[in-house]
C-alpha cells in the first residue's frame, strides 16, 4: 500500500467520495456494507474485510458484510464480547493494530479464512464502529504486510470509514424512529376515526359494520341525500339518527315518517300538511312533517310502499324543496335534509312500474346497505350482551351472563329477523329466567337445537328425508315470502319441481305471504 503521499490522498478521497455515495443512496442499510468493503479492496488492496456488529438482543457479534470470505467461513464468524481481538475492540472501543498476525495471541481466526502460513504475511486492523458513546460493532481488513507500509494511515483511513458507516446507522435508526412514531400516529388516529364514525347508538364490531361506520362519518356532515338499504330488522332507523346526529343539522329536528304505517288517503296530509276545509275533518291548517323537519332532517321509512301519487310530490320537493298543502295554493320552500330507507328491491319495483325510476334515482344520490345479522355473526354476542343488560335493568333484575349452550343457539341460528328478532328474544330470555343466567332453554323453540331440546329425529331413513325435505321448503318459502320462484332458486330447483315438491307435501305457499 506504499504510494507517494499525494497519490495516496487522491485515492483516498476518491474512496471516501464513493462510499459516501453507496451509503447515500441505500435505504437498507445492511444491503450495501458489502459494497463498501469492495470499494475499499480496490482502492486500498485489502485482501480480506469484514463488517461485525453487536446483536442487541444477546449481545453477541456477528459478521454482518465480508469480502473475501466464502459463506461458510462467514457464518463461523460469531464471538462473545471481550473474545478475541473483535471482541476486546469492542469490548474496549480501542483500535487494534497488528503488524503480522502471527505475533498476536488474541488473534482466533475463528472463520478458519487465513492459512497457518499466511499469518507471517498478513497485517490486520480493527476499528471500532462507534455511535455516540456505544460501539455498535467493528470494521476489519488484512493487508499484505509491508515493513514499509504505514499502518498509521490505512488505521486513520479505516477510523474515518468507520465513523461514516457509524453515521448512517444513526441516520437510519432516526428514520426508523421517526417512521415508527408516524405509524404509532397513524394507527392511534385510524382507532379515533373508527371510535368517531362508530355512532354510540349502534353495536357492530365486524368488519361489514365498520364499512357502515365510514360510510356515515363520509356522508353525515353534507346534506346529501341518503338511501338506507337492508331486511327488516337490521336498524335502519338507528342509521338515520346517526347521520343527522353527527351532521350540521343534530340541534334541529329530526322527523320520522313510516310510509307503509299511513293510509293511502292522509299521507299527502302527513307529509305536505293542509290547509283548513281541505277536506272533510280539516277543521284549520296543519303542518306537515316536511314543515316541522325545517332546518332539520326528515326520514321517510318504508319508501317503497309510497303510492305513484305520492312519489309524483316528493319528487318535486326533492328537486324544488318546495311543495303547496293539501287544498292550498301558496307554495312553502322549507330546507330539509332527506333520508330514506326500505327493504324492498327497488330496482324490481321499478321493472313492474311501481316505483318511478327517476325517483329512485333521486333518493340513490349515497345508498348505505346494512348487512343482514347473519352476514356479521361477530356482533352477535356483543349485542346479546347488550341487551341482556338493558332488559335486566328495565326489568329490575341481575342477569350476569349467558351460558355457553345459549351462546351456541344464538350463534349457529340464521336471523330472518335480524338485530330486532335478537333483541326480542334476549327480552323473552331475561324474563324468564330465574338464576340471574341465560340458559338454552330460554331461548324461543325456533333456536332450539335437537339436543338442547331432547328432540332428536327418530324415525327410518325414508321418513327423516321427507320431513327434511319439506322443512327445507318451507323455510325457503318463508325467506322468499311465498313466492315459489324465489323459494327455488335458493334451493337450487326448477320452477317445476319446485311446485310438484311443493305439491307432494300438501305445503300452501300463499301461507307465508
Amino acid at each position: 500500500m506504499t504510494r507517494p503521499k499525494v497519490k495516496r490522498e487522491l485515492h483516498e478521497l476518491s474512496l471516501l467520495f464513493e462510499i459516501s455515495q453507496t451509503l447515500d443512496r441505500a435505504i437498507d442499510l445492511r444491503d450495501e456494507l458489502g459494497p463498501v468493503l469492495k470499494a475499499v479492496a480496490k482502492h486500498t488492496g485489502m485482501i480480506r474485510g469484514t463488517i461485525t456488529l453487536v446483536n442487541r438482543e444477546n449481545g453477541e457479534l456477528y459478521i454482518e458484510a465480508a469480502h473475501g470470505l466464502s459463506g461458510e467461513q462467514l457464518e463461523r464468524g460469531r464471538y462473545q464480547p471481550g473474545e478475541g481481538v473483535t471482541g476486546q475492540v469492542v469490548q474496549t472501543g480501542r483500535p487494534m493494530v497488528i503488524p503480522k498476525l502471527s505475533e498476536e495471541p488474541l488473534f482466533l481466526n475463528r472463520t478458519e479464512a487465513r492459512l497457518p502460513e499466511e499469518e507471517e504475511s498478513v497485517s490486520y486492523i480493527c476499528v471500532p464502529i462507534k455511535m455516540e458513546n456505544s460501539v455498535i460493532g467493528a470494521l476489519s481488513v488484512d493487508l499484505q504486510f509491508n515493513e514499509e507500509n504505514p499502518l498509521e494511515e490505512d488505521l486513520r483511513l479505516l477510523s474515518i470509514i468507520a465513523s461514516m458507516i457509524a453515521q448512517a446507522v444513526r441516520l437510519r435508526q432516526e428514520h426508523q424512529q421517526e417512521r415508527d412514531k408516524l405509524l404509532e400516529e397513524n394507527v392511534r388516529l385510524q382507532h379515533q376515526l373508527q371510535e368517531k364514525f362508530r355512532p354510540a347508538n349502534i353495536i357492530g364490531r365486524s368488519g361489514a359494520m365498520q364499512d357502515v361506520f365510514e360510510l356515515i362519518g363520509q356522508v353525515a356532515s353534507s346534506d346529501a341525500t341518503v338511501l338506507i338499504r337492508g331486511e327488516s330488522g337490521v336498524g335502519k332507523e338507528l342509521v338515520a339518527h346517526a347521520i343527522h346526529y353527527n351532521s350540521p343539522r343534530a340541534a334541529k329536528p329530526f322527523i320520522r315518517v313510516n310510509c307503509a304505517a299511513l293510509p293511502e288517503s292522509v299521507i299527502e296530509s302527513e307529509l305536505f300538511g293542509h290547509e283548513k276545509g281541505a277536506f272533510t275533518g280539516a277543521v284549520q291548517q296543519r303542518q306537515g312533517r316536511f314543515e316541522l323537519a325545517h332546518g332539520g332532517t326528515i326520514f321517510l321509512d318504508e319508501i317503497g310502499d309510497l303510492a305513484p301519487q305520492t312519489q309524483v310530490r316528493l319528487l318535486r320537493v326533492l328537486q324544488e324543496r318546495e311543495f303547496e298543502r293539501v287544498g292550498g295554493t301558496a307554495t312553502v320552500k322549507v330546507d330539509v335534509r332527506i333520508i330514506t330507507a326500505t327493504n324492498r328491491n327497488l330496482e324490481e319495483m321499478i321493472k313492474d312500474e311501481r316505483f318511478r325510476q327517476d325517483l329512485y334515482y333521486r333518493l340513490n344520490v349515497f345508498p348505505i346497505h346494512i348487512p343482514p345479522l347473519r352476514e356479521r355473526r361477530t356482533d352477535i354476542l356483543e349485542l346479546a350482551n347488550f341487551f341482556v343488560e338493558k332488559y335486566s335493568k328495565q326489568n329490575h333484575k341481575y342477569v350476569r351472563r349467558i351460558s355457553t349452550p345459549a351462546i351456541d343457539m344464538l350463534m349457529s341460528y340464521h336471523w330472518p329477523g335480524n338485530v330486532r328478532e335478537l333483541e326480542n328474544c334476549l327480552e323473552r330470555a331475561v324474563l324468564l329466567t330465574n338464576d340471574d343466567v341465560v340458559h338454552g332453554h330460554h331461548l324461543p323453540p325456533t333456536l332450539q337445537t335437537a339436543e338442547a331440546s331432547n328432540t332428536v329425529m327418530k324415525g327410518t331413513l325414508e321418513d327423516t328425508l321427507m320431513r327434511v325435505e319439506r322443512e327445507m321448503l318451507v323455510e325457503a318459502l318463508k325467506t322468499g315470502k311465498g313466492n315459489k320462484a324465489k323459494a327455488a332458486r335458493e334451493l337450487g330447483l326448477t320452477e317445476r319441481l319446485m311446485g310438484l315438491r311443493v305439491r307432494k307435501h300438501g305445503i300452501e305457499p300463499k301461507q307465508y305471504r
